[in-house]
């Protein structure tokens, strides 16, 4: 009878310890820079509303409270955000997150997150505490930094704040993807198959690189910014080709919140998505009042594979998707 070896661990043993050695390094580099560790919910009532991504939903069976849906978080952000409002000043988080449909070499639909806020800072600011946390914990290099505009320029050598659908479309067609990308006609979605496909696999291949300044119609829950409303203020990481972590100065005005939340919902409704109910304890929140900050989430265990230079995620996972 052969022996069936899935009930083991997918990450080595050697690994599992450097792994916790990593995380310990992570807590130190926190507390010798003033930032507290916090604990928040992975179940909540609410979830997002970005069209992107698909939550698990569950229910919870309670004799104090009604039959309810209940929700893994995709992100601990709307709690997070709850704390600041509450006064916690710089906080940071490493959880477990959960999406649904995501399964893959740098993907799983169970995965480990490490997000953290910092009031008063702006992305730049942020941006360089995140190379310097990247040099105390994984000595990398120092990083690159280059505007999502500049990013087209030098890659695919298009502005993508002035030029039209047309012009994308011809750029499509350029790198061999014009069917696919011609099939869509919101702007924001051509702009982020171009990067997928065109500049994504091209840059931080040697060092990490910090692109910021996304357009505003990706800026998500990110502020707008306020000498040039095409662009927000909202940064990403990659390195070796890999997004490894989104940042932005967060989003604190309540009314704007609400509006991108029932686009969002409109958009979902076009699309045959169900619509989401806004978390009306973040509003709250927003409501009591957000301190100015900037927020940043990163996907740890890619972050560790890069470090143990493994083939996927899930090298470094105790049990991935196949195996739990």
């Amino acid at each position: 009878m052969i022996e069936n070896l899935n009930w083991q661990p997918k990450i080595s043993i050697n690994n599992l310890i450097k792994r916790a050695q990593i995380l310990s390094k992570i807590r130190i580099f926190f507390s010798n820079n003033g930032v507290l560790e916090v604990e928040t919910p992975i179940m909540s009532r609410r979830t997002t509303t970005d069209v992107h991504l698909v939550p698990f939903v569950t229910k919870l069976k309670s004799n104090l409270i009604n039959e309810h849906n209940f929700w893994l978080i995709t992100s601990p952000e709307y709690h997070m955000k709850r704390l600041l409002a509450a006064g916690s000043g710089a906080i940071y988080q490493i959880t477990h997150s959960f999406r649904n449909g995501e399964n893959g070499r740098y993907h799983n639909p169970e995965f480990t997150m490490l997000e953290w806020y910092r009031p008063e800072y702006d992305i730049f600011r942020l941006m360089h505490e995140i190379e310097n946390f990247l040099q105390f914990v994984f000595n990398f290099d120092a990083a690159d930094f280059i505007s999502y505009q500049q990013a087209f320029l030098d890659h695919l050598h298009i502005d993508p704040l002035s030029e039209d659908r047309d012009a994308f479309y011809a750029i499509a067609d350029k790198l061999g993807n014009g069917e696919l990308i011609r099939a869509e006609k919101d702007i924001n979605t051509i702009l982020m198959l171009l990067f997928m496909i065109g500049i994504e696999p091209n840059i931080g291949q040697k060092k990490p690189c910090f692109v910021y300044h996304f357009p505003a119609g990706q800026a998500i829950l990110a502020e707008v910014n306020n000498k040039d409303p095409r662009i927000a203020e909202r940064f990403e990481l990659y390195y070796h080709g890999i997004e490894l972590a989104n940042g932005s100065f967060e989003l604190t005005n309540l009314k704007e919140h609400i509006k991108r939340f029932n686009k969002d919902n409109n958009i979902r409704v076009h699309n045959k998505l169900p619509k989401i109910q806004i978390d009306n304890m973040l509003l709250d929140a927003l409501q009591h009042g957000m301190p100015t900050c900037s927020g940043v989430a990163m996907g740890l265990d890619r972050l560790i594979m890069l470090s143990l230079n493994t083939n996927s995620i899930h090298d470094v996972m105790t049990f991935p998707i196949d195996r739990c």
